[in-house]
């Protein structure tokens, strides 16, 4: 066995694997459960078992029982491991160890292993990706990733997201999108997807048919998008159609209804043959792997109540892989007591096929995780977006005289220290903070510059600054002429007052390098050049 436990991973062709597989074993590979890194003795040896006996065709990773895949109300708290990496890949090795035929690996992965990982590498959000618009910068970003996921065990991420975030209220994709215009999303999912080919990882391309213009969280609801199979065609599938054109591994389709398109019923897309059958396999004539959308989300799970039936619904729509599937053993006897032998047989080539793909894969692995410095730097420069204001009146600003404050930040600003000012010298705003007394301790200036740092990148709770800190911003911003530079989601900005401001720069995150950029721009040292890729 090689250092990561997968050297001696083979997948034997198809044409001998059908005939070796029974009738419920090729089945089972269209199962993939959620196997979660931080888990219990117990719990790891449920699952493998169904490994070992050939009952499932791959396994998905995630942080937790706690992790937001299955801790939908965020009631449970995240227990941080600093071994999570050493602990993954110790259990995928004995999972494959374990498993009667090689396990096709999966995570979601969409800025790095740092997703479902603490402790690894994290790149830039897709937002700031599209905020780059930098295709080739993208690209080597996306093999990066994928380089540290073969060194994990991985085979597949779950990954590019190509729906397009034309809602700014939507709770669930937002970052994670690369932008509102089809065009540019269709060429960042792109290069995003084949610089996961390029290291050897396989790709998945989703929410189809577009998770985008919504503002209902599809963990808890079903969202119902009202829109027509032509509307539909014009929009939310020019990255679906772009992608699939340019060769992506697998499509994974969301839990949203379309009524338009499903006949009037508030079906999930996901178990819709209307969708599945209809639009993806038929008008767009998709030929490779559909996978699900994780079917523990209340918005489908809910609407079954005999266990297998969930799994039997959304194969029979045209489904070839089932993430997170929950009733294993029910599912399979479901699908094995009602489907056509012809349609198991045409859903198990596809998988087979693409674990073949996806795991005897060949070239030299990287020997560690990726450093993530440099090109977080890179694109931090390319997505730095002057968003009001001028470069002139920001050189202007700087030339005078004026105060500084820190908002949201749990540690020292780099970006005011980096510009000259040390932690004693700028103000910060406290969780308790009071706008009068904030007032005062200014004095007489009359220019503010405002660091302002997002705990969250979701919009709960101002993301995570909090309805205190965001009604005394409001205030500083009706009383100052102020430049804000925001280290965070730009949705944000739709909570404050925009036309009271003198600038705004949005640098989208506080990644290591960003501050640095930031502060770098402020000095006048580079003229910002990228893009909001969203309205707000």
């Amino acid at each position: 066995m090689g250092k990561n436990g997968q050297a001696s991973l083979g997948v034997i062709p198809y044409a001998e694997a059908t005939k070796k597989l029974t009738l419920k074993e090729k089945v089972g590979q269209f199962f993939m459960p959620a196997a979660f890194i931080n888990d219990t003795e117990e719990e790891i040896l449920a699952l493998q078992s169904l490994v070992s006996r050939g009952a499932v065709g791959g396994i998905c990773f995630f942080h937790s029982r706690a992790s937001a895949a299955t801790n939908f109300e965020g009631k449970k708290e995240v227990v941080y491991n600093a071994e999570s990496f050493s602990v993954l890949k110790g259990l995928i090795q004995r999972y494959q160890r374990a498993a009667k035929y090689p396990l096709l690996i999966s995570i979601d992965a969409e800025w790095g292993l740092a997703m479902r990982i603490e402790e690894t590498p994290q790149y830039p959000y897709a937002i700031t990706l599209g905020a780059a618009n930098d295709p080739l910068l993208i690209y080597e970003i996306a093999k990066t990733i994928g380089s540290d996921c073969r060194i994990a065990g991985i085979h597949w991420n779950f990954a590019p997201v190509a729906d397009i975030n034309s809602n700014p209220d939507n709770p669930v994709i937002g970052y994670r999108s690369f932008g509102g215009d089809k065009e540019k999303v269709s060429v960042c999912a792109t290069a995003f997807s084949k610089g996961l080919q390029d290291a050897g990882i396989l790709s998945c391309a989703k929410h189809f048919p577009g998770h985008g213009d919504t503002a209902t969280d599809s963990h808890l609801q079903l969202p119902v998008i009202d829109k027509t199979k032509t509307d539909l065609l014009k929009e939310e599938l020019v990255p679906f159609k772009a992608l699939i054109r340019n060769g992506v591994d697998a499509i994974m389709v969301g839990h949203i209804s379309l009524p338009e398109i499903t006949d009037g019923q508030q079906t999930s897309a996901s178990v819709s043959k209307h969708i599945i059958g209809d639009l993806l396999l038929d008008t767009l004539n998709y030929k490779g792997v559909v996978v699900s959308d994780a079917l523990n989300m209340r918005s489908v799970s809910n609407s079954f109540n005999e266990k297998g039936m969930l799994e039997w619904a959304a194969f029979n729509a045209g489904t070839d892989v089932l993430c997170f599937a929950e009733n294993v053993v029910e599912g399979i006897e479901q699908i094995c007591n009602t489907a056509e032998e012809n349609q198991i047989e045409a859903s198990f080539k596809k998988v087979w096929t693409l674990k073949e793909k996806g795991i005897n894969k060949q070239g030299k692995e990287a020997e560690k995780l990726s450093s993530p410095l440099n090109l977080n730097e890179r694109i931090a420069r390319k997505s730095l977006t002057l968003f009001r204001g001028t470069e002139a009146e920001i050189q202007k600003f700087r030339e005078d005289d004026f105060n500084a404050i820190s908002i949201g930040a749990d540690t020292e600003s780099q970006f005011l220290k980096k510009i000259g000012w040390e932690k004693e010298k700028y103000f910060t705003l406290e969780e308790n903070g009071n706008f009068q007394k904030l007032k005062n301790k200014i004095g007489s200036q009359k220019q503010l510059l405002l660091a302002v740092y997002l705990p969250t990148a979701k919009p709960v709770d101002a993301f995570g600054l909090g309805k205190g800190k965001l009604e005394i911003l409001i205030e500083l911003l009706s009383h100052y002429d102020s430049i804000l530079y925001l280290f965070g989601n730009p949705y944000f900005l739709r909570l404050l007052p925009i036309e009271t401001m003198k600038g705004i720069v949005i640098a989208y995150q506080h990644l290591d390098g960003f501050e640095m950029i930031a502060a770098e721009h402020f000095l006048g040292n580079f003229t910002a050049t990228g893009y909001l890729p969203v309205k707000l």
